[in-house]
């Protein structure tokens, strides 16, 4: 993904909010709105920026790009956008679905870049009762049915995010409304003509059909996914009741987790869910869950155990579920209080070795040891890994050198010789930026 728009923040930085523009009717309606409310407040300390996605997948897409620039200068408020190449992918899958997921990565990077917590997004009480429909058909659970939530917590490597949908008790003949009164222009995406796609022929096809069997078909739709949002909170806060021995961290315990579906499979199930959900990982089909209790209930306690699933890798090992990491991501170095007792590296070679390029990270090709601890021997990586219960398919984790030293071992250690107890110092630590 790329950007050509780079902004120049306030040196005293206000509060500051952003909204998804795409250009078509709802979103320009969420922005101006917003840009009314800001304007009738008056209040300075609020900016507002003006964020587009360009899928680059359609040949109007350019237009868009510049509409939506226009747009943002004529209210006079900060802009910026991403280019995504999803047309260049040459993976399989469903296009809509991998578009989201860019659109949501691109916008979540965006307020990274420019400090902001809080993002706006356009969908409607139409878009809700569409997501509730396709739920329906493909046979989803309660989590499913409850749709869009109002809001939402999107967690990224070093920031949270709100989401808010603050038009999803809006209809769309109420944003056309409000449109026409205030003389508002948009663009209109072909793609939406295309009943290739469900969501396209749910809408055109569908909901008008169900609106002359009854009028208020949307409004009910979204109303029950509401109702079915508050059964989810329940659900989960059994599953937390539930899963008290079987949730532990990062993992759960299979011997619990399996005692549990054996007295009672659908509370297991429930479970289940709830952890992969905190994990942010989709709702498995009942055939899958199936397919997993099946396998937890003929595999070895001392075996190991790999499931696929919504493009992570879900492992059983020493008696834990859990989903395994991939090497993604970066070394930083953070600063020790200079009253800690903490030990580090000396900043001032940390620096200079930065300046002259000397840091550089790289996976384990089998020979390297290090020191760790006080008054040891340096040890293979294959013992450190073992010591430190580290899975063995996380025993591929980042190695940091400096001037061509091994210096640390993501999740493991930093090499004993070189820390130092007291000056400038910096701690070496691994931040993980994809799981």
């Amino acid at each position: 993904m790329a950007s050509s728009r780079k902004l120049r923040l306030s040196p005293k930085a206000p509060k500051r909010i952003a909204v998804a523009l795409s250009g078509g009717l709802d979103s320009v309606v969420l922005l101006d709105t917003a840009c009314r409310s800001q304007a009738k407040s008056k209040n300075p300390a609020v900016e507002i920026y003006a964020f587009h996605i360009h899928h680059g997948l359609q040949k109007p897409a350019d237009d868009w790009l510049l509409f939506c620039e226009k747009l943002a200068k004529k209210y006079q408020i900060h802009f910026d956008f991403r280019l995504l190449h999803l047309a260049d992918q040459k993976s399989e899958g469903n296009i809509e679905a991998r578009a989201r997921k860019g659109r949501y990565d691109a916008l979540a990077e965006l307020c990274e870049e420019y400090g902001i917590a809080d993002l706006l997004l356009a969908h409607h009480q139409n878009d809700q009762a569409e997501t509730v429909l396709l739920q329906l058909l493909r046979g989803s659970g309660v989590a499913g049915l409850s749709g869009m939530p109002n809001i939402r917590e999107l967690q990224t490597p070093t920031n949270q995010i709100t989401l808010w949908r603050p038009l999803l008790n809006q209809s769309r003949a109420e944003l056309e409304s409000y449109a026409k009164e205030h003389k508002l222009k948009w663009v209109e995406d072909p793609s939406n003509q295309n009943d290739v796609f469900k969501r396209n022929a749910i809408r055109k096809q569908i909901i008008p059909k169900l609106e002359k069997i009854q009028p208020e078909a949307v409004a009910n739709l979204s109303r029950s996914a509401s109702l079915m949002s508050e059964s989810q909170m329940l659900l989960d806060r059994l599953a937390e009741m539930d899963g008290q021995v079987i949730i532990q961290e990062e993992a759960l315990d299979s011997k619990q987790l399996k005692a549990l579906a054996n007295r009672d499979l659908p509370a297991a199930n429930n479970v289940m869910r709830y952890w992969l959900k905190t994990k942010g990982l989709g709702m498995p089909s009942q055939e899958r869950l199936a397919s997993w209790w099946r396998d937890l209930a003929t595999v070895k306690s001392d075996a190991q155990l790999e499931w696929m699933h919504d493009g992570q890798i879900i492992r059983l090992w020493r008696g834990q579920i859990q989903v395994s990491a991939e090497l993604d991501g970066e070394w930083i170095f953070q600063p020790v209080p200079i009253r800690s007792k903490k030990p580090g590296l000396s900043a001032a070679w940390v620096k200079e070795a930065q300046k002259k390029g000397l840091i550089s990270f790289r996976v384990r090709s089998g020979a390297e040891k290090l020191q760790i601890k006080a008054n040891s021997p340096r040890r293979s990586l294959k013992n450190l890994f073992q010591e430190s219960d580290v899975p063995p398919w996380q025993r591929h984790a980042p190695l940091l050198y400096i001037d061509k030293e091994l210096i640390a071992i993501a999740g493991v250690g930093v090499s004993y010789p070189h820390l130092m107890d007291s000056g400038p110092r910096v701690w070496p630590e691994w931040l993980q930026t994809s799981i």
